[in-house]
């Protein structure tokens, strides 16, 4: 096969949504910090939700964004949380997916600490081929050509290979 149509894990993005600043973000924070071993970033609102007490620019949560080998590894050690299964519905046409873990407590190692509480996350995969680099740069960027671009089932066989996962219909 063409190295240049080989599938290829792009990113891994965590994010756990405290929904209010404060103590519960600082534990979300912590949380991240201990699953993924990097330093969260924190992501604040878009727009003013009267209804849900929100206003623009406040904090609400924190991610980490996981390249290459860390990627890699902590995608193998998320998805034995998830028994290697995957919902068909949680795949986008492009091939990348996201899931959701209910409790920290279930990565192996992490035991619970009552000062913390339960926090759950979702993970955000983004599978690419090489290339993609077009669509980004600042000198002659261009869309990537139809096809180039990825499929859905490019990418679960991918994942089918790497991972051993399992995608339920």
């Amino acid at each position: 096969m063409n190295s240049m149509r080989a599938p290829k894990l792009d990113k891994v993005v965590v994010h756990i949504g405290a929904g209010e600043a404060g103590e519960r973000l600082l534990k979300a924070q912590k949380v991240l910090e201990m699953v993924t071993g990097q330093k969260p970033a924190i992501t604040h609102s878009k727009g003013t939700n009267r209804d849900f007490g929100i206003r623009k620019g406040q904090p609400l949560g924190c991610k980490v964004t996981l390249r290459g080998e860390r990627a890699f590894d902590f995608l193998k050690r998320a998805l034995w949380v998830k028994e290697n299964r995957i919902s068909l519905y949680s795949f986008s046409p492009e091939g990348s997916f996201s899931f959701g873990i209910a409790d920290y407590t279930d990565f192996a190692g992490m035991k619970y600490d009552p000062d913390i509480g339960v926090f759950g996350m979702d993970i955000s995969v983004s599978m690419i081929r090489r290339g993609y680099r077009i669509s980004r740069r600042q000198v002659a960027r261009r869309p990537v050509p139809a096809k180039h671009r990825l499929t859905l089932t490019e990418s679960v066989n991918f994942l089918r290979e790497k991972f051993g996962l399992e995608v339920v219909e």
